[in-house]
């Protein structure tokens, strides 16, 4: 398996065999667990009568596929915001790439095309972009000339991201990176907001 990411054998089988699956798995990776955002593709597609389809999901009423996404379970944490994403982003498919989410990648000249690719989709800034390539990259053997350089660190041998897991040891030592990297952003920002405050003055 290639993207042991869910704990679902099948949810796992479905992000390889599905580029768009991949794709709408890594715009949700936020703000929940990495197991819940790739394993919410194959929710929505049981949802939406066994297809995932981007342009059927782009022609769909706003609303309705709001519901889908805020249906018990909730196929994200904030279901009503992460639809709108994923409706635009099947769009944007629709529009430049025929509904076909691989040729976001297979188009791609080289790294530094599949970045701007990546970064034109909406809700995949620099991060979210760079992640996606190195996932490409190291799992699914998608390898344009520069792709390492593109993906930048998450390109580099290590347990940075999901990028990486592989099986359950890789994925305790991605989330234990992800606290220590998030502890450290949070120091050098309470840091920065005391280097920045006034004196303070002992009044007697």
């Amino acid at each position: 398996m290639k993207l042991p990411l869910t704990g679902d054998a099948a949810a796992d089988q479905l992000l390889e065999d599905d580029p768009l699956a991949l794709l709408i798995g890594m715009l949700l990776d936020q703000q929940v667990t990495m197991e819940k955002a790739f394993h919410s593709p194959y929710e929505l597609k049981e949802r939406l009568g066994g297809r995932l389809d981007a342009t059927e999901i782009a022609a769909m009423d706003r609303d309705k596929l709001r519901a889908v996404f805020a249906e018990r379970p909730a196929l994200h944490r904030f279901p009503g915001s992460m639809a709108e994403r994923t409706y635009e982003l099947c769009k944007a498919l629709v529009e430049r790439y025929d509904g076909r989410a691989e040729r976001v990648w297979e188009t791609a000249k080289d790294g530094e095309e599949l970045f701007a690719n990546l970064k034109a989709l909406p809700g995949f800034g620099d991060q979210k972009a760079k992640i996606f390539i190195a996932l490409l990259g190291k799992r699914m053997g998608v390898q344009p000339e520069g792709w390492q350089k593109a993906a930048g660190f998450y390109g580099e041998h290590g347990c940075y991201s999901v990028a990486d897991v592989d099986g359950a040891e890789s994925l305790a030592k991605v989330r234990e990176y992800k606290r220590a990297a998030k502890a450290e952003a949070k120091a050098k920002a309470k840091a920065k907001r005391w280097a920045g405050a006034p004196d303070r003055v002992a009044l007697s």
